[in-house]
């Protein structure tokens, strides 16, 4: 490989002309290839994904330029030897401290920088233990926030009614299955009508985190809607995105942000309090989950629709429903309550004399 497109010239050169020129373009040719198909590796592909983004972006030119201040050498000239656990925290100290970076972009960066680590040091055996080193630097906790979730009332109010535009009625259905299914958005702008099934036991197939089909089962009214906007859409093909933009091609995350926040401000008429919140594609998501689990579905089922790996995931939200707290101290007696005496009814005292 002579090049290695979008990255920045100082990177290029660290990459193809430095220490690591041996193995760092193999690791980027086989993140291009996608070869992970695990979950586990699946993350690791989403953090190198993410690593090689942020390296485009010269983001990790900033641990360079770093770098090149701590260890005063040119980029071209630092071995994987000197990426050392002092070097790391120091770079991430100065990212929260100096940049203002919160925990989770902290986080990220390591992530990244971890990844990396992990394939350079299969390669160069020799700094294998300079590399174990560098990946014993701990993620830094933090408190999570609760997650956010709306009302059935709201919900329905973001999905609204749609006019006879196509545009309206593209969104609600995207704004209807969203919710039917409890999808992320880079599962629903994907679905094709080949992965809707209408007859029988409706249900639209989803292809997620980890390479894997996940199928969820549509509601009745979801199956109506995408009859009525398959008559105004007959140009669609079984490879078609079921929901595309004006060019025909699959909606992006920018656009179903968009959309999503267009229909957010039309249902502030309906629900004022939608204003003083920042409601994402993702919490449609947390909201299909609240509210199965408040319907008592159990919570591996939900795990499942969601195409969680652990229930541990979503235990998350049986912390977040206050309800189901509530009703679960309601079974307890509280401690100064008065003793109750069982008092029989007559019926059933009447019966007993007669045993």
């Amino acid at each position: 490989m002579s090049k290695i497109p979008s990255l920045h010239p100082v990177l290029q050169g660290w990459l193809l002309n430095g220490p690591l020129a041996a193995y760092v373009p193999a690791y980027l040719e086989r993140l291009e290839r996608g070869r992970y198909a695990s979950s586990t590796s699946r993350r690791c592909l989403n953090a190198v994904a993410h690593f090689a983004h942020w390296m485009s972006l010269c983001r990790f030119v900033l641990f360079l330029d770093f770098a090149q201040a701590q260890l005063r050498k040119q980029p071209t000239a630092i071995r994987l030897e000197e990426i050392t656990p002092v070097l790391i925290l120091a770079f991430l100290d100065h990212l929260e401290r100096e940049r203002g970076n919160t925990v989770r972009s902290r986080n990220a960066r390591l992530a990244a920088l971890r990844a990396f680590l992990k394939f350079a040091g299969r390669r160069d055996v020799s700094a294998l233990h300079a590399v174990e080193q560098a990946l014993g630097v701990p993620m830094k906790r933090f408190e999570r926030p609760m997650l956010g979730f709306l009302s059935r009332e709201e919900i329905l109010a973001i999905i609204g009614q749609p006019d006879v535009s196509w545009t309206s009625q593209r969104d609600h259905l995207l704004l209807r299955m969203l919710y039917n299914t409890g999808a992320r958005v880079s599962e629903i702008i994907s679905v094709t009508l080949a992965d809707v099934v209408l007859d029988g036991a409706a249900c639209v197939h989803r292809h997620g985190k980890g390479r894997k089909q996940r199928t969820a089962p549509l509601w009745r009214s979801t199956v109506r809607q995408i009859r009525a906007w398959l008559r105004i859409t007959p140009q669609l093909q079984p490879r078609s995105a079921l929901l595309p933009n004006r060019d025909g091609q699959a909606m992006t995350r920018g656009n179903v942000t968009q959309r999503l926040a267009l229909a957010v401000k039309a249902a502030t008429a309906a629900q004022p309090q939608l204003a003083k919140h920042r409601i994402s594609p993702h919490i449609i998501r947390h909201t299909t989950a609240m509210h199965l689990l408040q319907a008592s579905v159990d919570i591996s089922v939900i795990a499942l629709w969601l195409g969680h790996e652990s229930t541990t995931t979503t235990h998350q939200y049986v912390e977040a429903d206050l309800a189901m707290k509530e009703q679960a101290l309601g079974r307890l007696q509280e401690p100064d309550a008065a003793v109750r005496r069982y008092k029989a009814p007559d019926s059933l005292v009447e019966f007993l004399k007669t045993l």
